[in-house]
């Protein structure tokens, strides 16, 4: 190279440099890239998605043409790093250039492209990878090469190109994702995907009403009292049974028996004909499960027994997509006489039947749900005897007093704010 001037060979270095630092740069840039937004936009006809997705779909090949570009770049860039260097500084020169070039490489063309790429990845990976295309096509029989001899040595580390990692999400996973979506979803959008994907963890057990809470008619009663019942209702579907509510004959649309009454021959016999099978469902079963299981059947409604045949609650679709999307009313319970009454100490003065999943998501507290699902549950549980009025207890931090007890059970209870723990000095 004597008769390339030096000023010349610099203009080279500097360019292979660039080079370098361009090759880096796409390396972290496709590496870094977010596979479902690529998948995305390359089912929206996105032209760099295409070509990204061509080139990853054997990542192999294309970190193999990557490396090739960079190595033969980085090492024509020390060649001449030295010979300008032997030019300027005489003997010094090969020291010189070794640490100069080892900086200025790591730097400009390892560092900081390096950032910007995993930074910005979409704005590297996009462009770069129109000319990578050109170059896999140059040096395609040379990354075939090194692919087919670094592929053989995997091999005896029993590791094989084809046996990629799927890119498929766990519910886990997918839940953090929906979490750290930040401002690309809105707070309610975001609230009712995790929810959704909740659904498996969530049982009937947690939304249904109870089976003391259930209203319903004994067909047995008198017709006065039917009648009485049907107009007085507050709910599209009533549950019939017979003396006993494990007895249950079926639902009863109110659309339906308001229709029969309305007729002249109206009777027990002709509301029986009316009444429609009922679905039921064991107790533990997921949400995610009868969802699909309602769907398929075309039901709204159902009765959850236990491993005996016992009726223990009733659940509707409106339950379980209220476990999405949020409570439809504004507070007024369907089933249930519960009431919750919100103190100005930040306490809340509790009935008995309480559902605690409930209290949690209004007050945004952490009382346990892993066993019992109601206030007077917990509390029974918790002293392992039925307390008497005026007794204080503590339960995961949250003081609770017993305002009131009727039929062996905590009909009204007091919850306050969690107690924080001190931090004791040393």
């Amino acid at each position: 190279m004597d008769y390339i001037s030096t000023s010349t060979l610099i203009i080279i270095l500097v360019v292979l440099i660039f080079m370098s630092a361009y090759f880096s740069s796409s390396e972290t840039g496709l590496m870094a890239i977010n596979k479902y937004k690529l998948k995305h936009l390359e089912n929206e006809g996105h032209k760099g998605a295409k070509r990204v997705s061509a080139l990853m779909s054997r990542p192999d090949r294309t970190i193999g043409l990557i490396l090739l570009g960079n190595n033969l770049v980085n090492f024509a860039a020390a060649s001449i790093a030295t010979i300008v260097s032997i030019r300027l500084w005489g003997d010094l020169g090969p020291a010189i250039a070794t640490v100069g070039l080892t900086f200025i490489v790591l730097i400009f063309a390892e560092v900081t492209p390096k950032t910007m790429a995993a930074l910005y990845p979409e704005k590297v990976a996009y462009p770069s990878s129109l000319l990578l295309m050109i170059l896999m096509k140059i040096f395609y029989p040379f990354v075939v090469l090194i692919n087919y001899m670094t592929n053989g040595i995997l091999i005896l580390f029993r590791v094989s190109s084809e046996d990629r990692e799927q890119h498929s999400l766990s519910s886990e996973e997918l839940r953090t994702v929906v979490n750290e979506s930040g401002g690309l979803l809105q707070d309610e959008q975001q609230s009712m995907l995790v929810n959704l994907l909740d659904l498996e963890k969530i049982n009937v057990d947690d939304i249904m009403i109870p089976r003391n809470e259930i209203f319903a008619l004994d067909i047995n009663d008198d017709w006065k009292d039917l009648l009485k019942g049907l107009k007085n209702a507050q709910h599209t579907r009533l549950l019939l049974y017979r003396d006993n509510i494990d007895d249950a004959v079926g639902f009863i649309h109110v659309r339906d028996a308001l229709r029969l009454l309305a007729k002249e021959d109206f009777s027990k016999t002709a509301l029986l004909r009316a009444v429609r099978e009922i679905y039921f469902t064991p107790e533990g079963t997921s949400l995610f499960v009868l969802l699909q299981k309602l769907q398929q059947n075309k039901e709204r409604i159902g009765l959850v027994v236990d491993e005996y045949g016992d009726i223990q609650g009733l659940f509707t679709l409106e339950d379980i997509l209220e476990e999405i999307v949020g409570d439809f009313t504004t507070g007024m319970t369907i089933y249930t006489n519960t009431e919750m009454t919100k103190q100005v100490d930040g306490s809340c003065v509790l009935d008995g039947g309480t559902s605690i999943r409930d209290l949690n998501k209004e007050m945004e507290w952490e009382l346990p749900t892993d066993g019992p699902k109601t206030i007077n549950g917990l509390i029974l549980e918790y002293m392992e005897d039925i307390p008497e009025i005026g007794v204080s207890i503590q339960i995961e931090g949250y003081p609770i007093d017993i305002i009131e007890v009727k039929e062996n059970k905590v009909s009204k209870a007091k919850v306050n704010p969690k107690v924080k723990k001190k931090r004791s000095k040393n």
